[in-house]
């Protein structure tokens, strides 16, 4: 697992002329090995990188949905170690594909940095994706991860200024976390018109560096749009939503996924290799 793994991923997709599809999961959500299994789930539907939500008790970026799914998570006694564990689990059923851990900065510095980012290396993930962490306040984290061959994402919004915007694109590895909206996750009935001229900006400034756009996607249409201006799709709540109190999390969350992707005449082969 490395950086090499995430631009491959990325131009795999960008081959079959469709932005790479991430979906979010909460570790440890509704119980540690139900989430292994919906991770398991979403790799067979085709989903070609998977964010792996940390949770924690003040998720400042998330909206009621994942909220709810890391409090669940977290009054069941998952903490980042038995996420660390759940990870290895998921790499030991044969999941390859790029795993990001997405969490916040304070559990991050209780953890302490760079063994933090060593913990989550050792168990398999490719990068670490924190929304609360400014730019100029990266460099420990980011020196970690490049010690370890990890990428750091790094955000920005619609409200981000063009200055702000080559901040986070001269920072970036992996790939740049366009949010979509000046808000929190949660999905939407429809993405903001003005989208295309954010990513445009975003796009302009980013190089080769992929950009994948989050917050509110929850639809096949949304996923199509998306594809139409950036590199990658980021689906979470809508997921969660969609799976969460099923009465089977990982076939719900299969589905769904396959949804997303299947309207638009994509198979699974991705899922396939991602189980090899």
């Amino acid at each position: 697992m490395s950086l090499a793994s995430i631009a491959a991923t990325f131009a795999r997709a960008r081959a079959e002329g469709r932005p790479a599809l991430m979906p979010y999961w909460s570790l440890g959500f509704p119980d540690a090995d139900t989430s292994v299994r919906v991770i398991e789930a979403l790799a067979r539907a085709g989903a070609d990188m998977v964010e792996l939500g940390v949770p924690f008790s003040d998720p400042l970026a998330d909206g009621p949905v994942i909220q709810r799914a890391n409090q669940i998570a977290l009054d069941r006694g998952i903490t980042v170690e038995k996420c660390l564990d759940l990870t290895r689990r998921i790499r030991a059923a044969g999941v390859t594909m790029p795993l990001m851990a997405m969490g916040y900065l304070n559990p991050i510095m209780a953890y302490g940095e760079e063994r933090y980012v060593a913990a989550w290396h050792d168990a398999g993930a490719d990068g670490l994706i924190v929304p609360d962490l400014p730019p100029e306040e990266s460099d420990v984290l980011a020196q970690a991860c490049a010690a370890h061959d990890m990428a750091l994402i790094q955000f920005t919004a619609p409200t981000s200024t063009d200055r702000r915007i080559r901040q986070a694109v001269e920072r970036a590895t992996g790939f740049i976390y366009a949010v979509s909206v000046a808000g929190t996750t949660g999905a939407r009935g429809a993405l903001p018109l003005d989208l295309a001229a954010y990513i445009g900006r975003v796009k302009a400034r980013a190089g080769n560096t992929p950009v994948a756009v989050g917050f509110g996607i929850s639809t096949a249409e949304h996923v199509h749009q998306v594809g139409e201006i950036a590199d990658g799709a980021i689906v979470g709540a809508a997921l969660i939503r969609a799976a969460g109190d099923a009465a089977d999390p990982a076939q719900a969350a299969f589905e769904f996924v396959k949804g997303l992707r299947g309207e638009r005449g994509i198979g699974d082969r991705n899922g396939e290799e991602n189980r090899k």
